[in-house]
Parts: C-alpha cells; sequence; structure tokens
C-alpha cells in the first residue's frame, strides 16, 4: 500500500515519517514552499526529539519523499491520511476549518480511482459526515471514495513513541473495508498488543477533543486547589500526593503551576464549547469556560507574585527560565512562560528569556524581549528568576552557583518542581504557586 500524508506540519511530518518507518512508500503533501524544501532535505522545521533522526533515515532509504502535487498525491496514494492544522478562528473561539476544506476539495477532484481518505485533524464533531460528503460529491470517482477517522493523541515530546507504540487507535468508519485498510496500516502495533477501538464518525470525532478536555479539567481542578492553598497556608504538592493515591483519581496531571498552554488544548476546550453552543447543549460544556478561565489566572498569579517580590517593576532584570509551553519542544503557542514575559515587559521590566529550543521562535513572535543561549547570561544581574517551563536542565541547576550570578536570590518556581530545601539551604526565597 502506498500511502500519502496532505499537511506536514508537527503531525503530519511525524506521521509521515513513522508511516515510513512501519515500511510502507509515502508521500507527504505540503503547499508551504518553505518546509517542502527543508523535509526534502531531511531538515526537520521544529524540534522534536528523535524526529529528526527518524527523518533524515527516511528520506535518505527512499521511502519518504515529498511534493506540493495533490495531484501527484492522488495518482500516488491507496491511501490519504489528513493531518493539516484545525486553529483557533481569529473571529471566534471555533475551529478554523479552512485547511481542512481545502485539502479535501484540492485532493478529491483528482481521485480517479477507489480509495480511502482518513482524517486525523481534530475537527468539531459533525464535520466527518460532511467532508464525506464533499469527497463524494467532487471526486471522479464518485462513491467509491470512502472517508474514516483516526484521531492522532500525540504528545509533545513523545510524538514518535506515541505514533509507533499509541495506547489506543481509534478508528471511525463506516464499513468494514475501511477497518480492513486501517488494521492493515496499524498492522505492527497491533501485533504489539496497542488496543483498537472501532466506532462511528461522530464518536471518534469527540474522542480527541474529550479526551483534551479531561486533561484541562484535571489541570485545572488542581489550580484551584493551589488558589485555595495559598488563602489558606497548605502546601498543594502534598495536597496532590494525597488525593493522587486514590485510584479513581490517580496522581499524573495534578501538577499544580502556571498552567497548560499550546496548539491542543487551549484551543480544542474552546472549539468544544463553542460546538455544543452550534449544537444547542451549551450547558453540558459550560463548566469548560471556568477552566480556561482558572487556567489564564495562574498566569496573571506569577505577574503580581514577581510584583510582590520587586515592587515597581520599572527598569527591574527578570531572568525567564522557559519560552516553550512544555519540555522538550519548540512550541509556543499559547505558552505560559511567554505570555508572562510579555505582561512583565509590558510593566516596564528588563525580561532576558532562555530556553533550550524555543528562543528562534519565541524572539520572531516577541522581538520586544531579550534572549540568551544560556542561562548563566539570563540569571547574571537578574533580581528575580523566574522557573517557568520544566526542562530538565532547570531542574539540575546548582542552587549555590546559581545565586552567585544574580543580583537578588529571589526565585518563583511557577513549575512546583525546584528542590525548595536546596534553594533556601543556599540562601534564595522561593515562591512556589500553592505552597508556603
Amino acid at each position: 500500500m502506498k500511502i500519502t500524508v496532505i499537511g506536514c506540519g508537527y503531525l503530519g511530518a511525524t506521521h509521515a515519517a513513522c508511516l515510513a518507518e512501519l515500511g510502507f512508500d509515502v508521500l507527504g503533501v505540503e503547499i508551504d514552499e518553505r518546509k517542502l524544501d527543508a523535509l526534502a532535505k531531511g531538515d526537520l522545521p521544529f524540534y522534536e526529539p528523535g524526529l529528526d533522526t527518524l527523518l533524515v533515515k527516511q528520506v535518505e532509504s527512499g521511502k519518504l519523499r515529498f511534493t506540493s502535487s495533490m495531484k501527484e498525491a492522488a495518482e500516488f496514494g491507496d491511501a490519504h491520511f489528513l493531518c493539516v492544522g484545525t486553529p483557533q478562528r481569529k473571529d471566534g473561539n471555533g475551529a478554523d476549518l479552512t485547511y481542512v476544506d481545502g485539502a479535501i476539495e484540492s485532493l478529491a477532484e483528482h481521485l480517479t480511482r477507489p480509495t480511502l481518505v482518513i482524517g486525523k485533524s481534530t475537527v468539531p464533531v459533525g464535520t466527518a459526515e460532511r467532508l464525506l460528503g464533499i469527497l463524494q460529491d467532487k471526486a471522479p470517482a464518485g462513491t467509491d471514495v470512502d472517508l474514516a477517522w483516526n484521531p492522532e493523541f500525540l504528545r509533545e515530546g513523545f510524538a514518535v513513541e506515541d505514533t509507533l507504540t499509541p495506547d489506543r487507535l481509534v478508528l471511525g468508519v463506516r464499513n468494514a473495508e475501511a477497518e480492513a485498510t486501517l488494521r492493515e496500516i496499524y498492522a505492527t502495533p497491533i501485533a504489539g498488543g496497542t488496543p483498537v477501538i472501532v466506532t462511528d464518525f461522530p464518536t471518534a470525532e469527540l474522542v480527541k477533543v474529550a479526551a483534551n478536555s479531561f486533561l484541562a479539567t484535571k489541570i485545572s481542578f488542581i489550580n484551584a486547589m493551589a488558589e485555595l492553598c495559598e488563602a489558606t497556608g497548605a502546601d498543594v504538592v502534598t495536597l496532590a500526593d494525597a488525593i493522587g493515591h486514590d485510584a479513581r483519581i490517580g496522581r499524573r496531571f495534578l501538577n499544580a503551576g502556571v498552567g497548560f498552554g499550546g496548539g491542543c488544548l487551549p484551543k480544542d476546550i474552546r472549539a468544544f464549547m463553542d460546538r455544543a453552543d452550534e449544537l444547542g447543549v451549551k450547558d453540558a460544556l459550560r463548566f469548560l469556560r471556568e477552566i480556561d478561565r482558572i487556567n489564564l489566572r495562574r498566569r496573571k498569579r506569577v505577574v503580581k507574585l514577581a510584583k510582590a517580590e520587586l515592587g515597581d517593576l520599572e527598569g527591574k532584570r527578570i531572568a525567564v527560565l522557559g519560552a516553550a509551553f512544555k519540555p522538550d519542544s519548540d512550541d509556543i503557542r499559547d505558552s505560559p512562560a511567554l505570555d508572562v514575559a510579555v505582561a512583565l515587559h509590558a510593566k516596564g521590566a528588563d525580561v532576558v528569556v532562555h530556553d533550550p529550543k524555543a528562543t528562534g521562535p519565541a524572539s520572531a513572535k516577541h522581538p520586544q524581549l531579550s534572549y540568551t543561549e544560556s542561562v548563566e547570561e539570563a540569571a547574571r544581574g537578574a533580581q528575580l528568576v523566574l522557573h517557568l517551563t520544566e526542562w530538565k536542565e532547570y531542574r539540575a541547576l546548582s542552587a549555590a552557583e546559581l545565586g552567585d550570578l544574580v543580583a537578588e536570590r529571589t526565585i518563583i518556581d511557577g513549575r512546583n518542581c525546584l528542590d525548595q530545601a536546596a534553594y533556601r539551604d543556599a540562601g534564595w526565597t522561593i515562591r512556589s504557586l500553592g505552597r508556603p
């Protein structure tokens, strides 16, 4: 089977390289010429651990190549994965389906033989049925073109692992033929024990946004508890440990801090609420509005803590450790760390940002901030240090050595993962969200 992957951003590039690793001949379709040129040379336009090596390997093997031609893709592929982005609309909270619709319409006009199109993009429930209609109306092959929905569950920093050995496969199909095709594509992970859930279009479309909404709820719940802990003197980390021992709750994602960000959770829960409103059941997801508010409040809380420590922020040098929304990524979309840095700069602070991977994207988006290539440069002369992205490099810093660089030994741990005792022993004042 020959497979195409339409849209070679983060999801598509990962999926294409991993399908080639599974033994398929893969053609990636990308209309961004700069990105296309980079991928064709085996250069990854973003950071994802392990993917750069895999991309080079598959491009050099000839199993993976790239094109901007949808006609070439239609002629090449026996199955087509749709991996284009669905960003938040500029005029509201809903998902912008411009790229999805454009890709489907462009592909459809060239489909002259029986084929399966497989959606992986995160879309509002009801989209798949509509796209099937477009495909069969516009494709010369008509009803011989079928659609399936196979949502992605990639964690940035673990994308290769999550593609090659996923924790589940959800197959939204209309018939046994589509299911058989997907089972052939995923034969290797299925043989390795990956559970398979076969379902209909609406359920498959809901799985990703439901999962992200649950995770966002869990994170915002513990951050709401952090607000109570700050008001009462309780310790949110100990609280999370205690309730996390309950098997019905679990400890994962109960890490209070500056909140979640990235290209999925924030925009997905907003699009989910928007779609529920369109379906006439907005009350069902009303709670997600408060989840979003709690999350955004934590960023403001860090700014307030900084002001409490420094007073007037005008001219004060602040070192911000972290720009990516999470470690092991250079993704700055909806990054809490950058939001805090920008807010402090707007109040007159001299903000210097360090990140192991994300200073390039961050400086392109927020050139008003200063950036350094080393933690030492960022910390030198700082009157306040903010730890806002949980990179292992930051957790491994020596509190004593860092203290020799700063003007004032004051740090705000926005991720609750630094060794508080070590910092206090080294003469630091350390403030953490939700802890005494």
